[in-house]
């Protein structure tokens, strides 16, 4: 198994473009990387980390009131913060700096919807459409109901035409 992970990651490392991707961090004479173990690389840090945005991506279709207004900033500050890091370190991180800046866009877009639910009418707009549809519910169920009646009637003379 060992030796199969060897080769997947030489077979990695041969390709300029797959060797930076997995891999940002210069090996260092202070703290080398040990040459056996792929997982000690610069590549699983900013991948695990665009979790982070993919799950603010796919909260864009969930309702805004779950948007916790203290996290999105926190999240939106952090991503800011870490999108120069990445820049303003040698050598440049830009698979981090990707990552920060869709993290930073997803959570601005989430911070809009906060505002707009919360501060600017949007609360009040969805709570007047909700009870707009809880009205044409009850319409339409008194509606459905007087329809089955008459069929009910229907079906009562027509049985008596039927039976005399």
């Amino acid at each position: 198994m060992a030796a199969a992970l060897s080769a997947l990651n030489a077979k990695i490392r041969s390709h300029p473009y797959l060797s930076y991707f997995c891999s940002t961090r210069m090996l260092d004479s202070h703290f080398p990387l040990p040459q056996s173990n792929p997982s000690h690389t610069d590549f699983w840090g900013p991948a695990s980390n665009f979790g982070i945005p993919i799950a603010a991506i796919a909260d864009f279709q969930k309702d805004p009131e779950l948007i916790s207004g203290r996290m999105t900033t926190a999240l939106t500050f952090y991503s800011a913060t870490f999108m120069r890091y990445s820049v303003a370190v040698t050598p440049k991180n830009y698979l981090l700096f990707a990552c920060h800046f869709i993290n930073f866009g997803s959570q601005t877009t989430q911070g809009v919807r906060f505002l707009k639910y919360w501060n600017y009418g949007g609360r009040e707009e969805a709570l007047k459409l909700q009870a707009k549809a809880k009205e044409g519910i009850q319409t339409a169920e008194k509606e459905g109901k007087s329809i089955i009646q008459q069929g009910e009637e229907r079906l009562r003379d027509a049985k008596d035409k039927v039976v005399k």
